[in-house]
């Protein structure tokens, strides 16, 4: 059974889908794939060098992430075109992974914070989408990103970010997890898992 793990900047998804690998379930994470997705395609690289320049990867190769950044953060039509080619190609390689995965009775997981915008719902067999009390999904942004640094000016960007992410269509027979932090991960996973059988 293949199912998606969604939800905005700061829900958990990550530590949750962490959790169910750890405990041995296969997970796709969709952006850390989608980077050796670029580092390794050459058409991928190709297509994204020819949208915004040579500037998109460093004479090393490597993907210059904050140049790309900085290209479509205000612009959406370049952001569509950047995401039209990253996103196919991330749907392929899930559908390559999942023709030599032997599924049988086993759970694959889809960890996507655009599962909907990329079209990956339509793998999915079920949906899980984790959601958290917006203040507790900047703290923890504010954590990560930030070292902690709670500035007016970094919990605003976070806000802006939390903002900019498009609101999560609804979808048949969801799996809502409330991920607040009243409740620990592992029984989370608990939840989740126990909501699949």
């Amino acid at each position: 059974m293949v199912i998606g793990v969604t939800g905005g900047i700061g829900s958990g998804k990550s530590t949750i889908t962490r959790e169910l690998a750890h405990r041995g379930y296969a997970v796709y994470d969709c952006d850390r794939e989608a980077k050796r997705i670029i580092a390794e395609n050459k058409n991928v690289q190709a297509q994204i060098i020819a949208l915004l320049g040579a500037d998109s990867f460093f004479s090393n190769g490597i993907y210059n992430t904050s140049y790309v950044a900085g290209c479509v953060f205000a612009n959406m039509e370049l952001r569509s075109r950047l995401n039209a080619i990253i996103h196919p190609a991330v749907f392929r390689d899930i559908q390559d992974r999942l023709n030599n995965y032997n599924q049988g009775n086993e759970l694959f997981f889809i960890e996507s914070a655009i599962l909907f915008e990329a079209g990956l719902d339509r793998l999915c067999e079920r949906i899980i989408i984790v959601e958290a009390p917006e203040n507790t999904r900047v703290q923890r942004v504010i954590d990560r990103d930030y070292n902690g640094d709670a500035s007016l000016r970094n919990i605003n960007k976070v806000r802006a970010r939390i903002r900019s992410q498009h609101t999560t269509p609804s979808c048949s027979n969801p799996i809502f997890v409330n991920n607040d932090g009243k409740m620990s991960i592992i029984k989370l996973a608990d939840v989740i898992l126990h909501s699949l059988r």
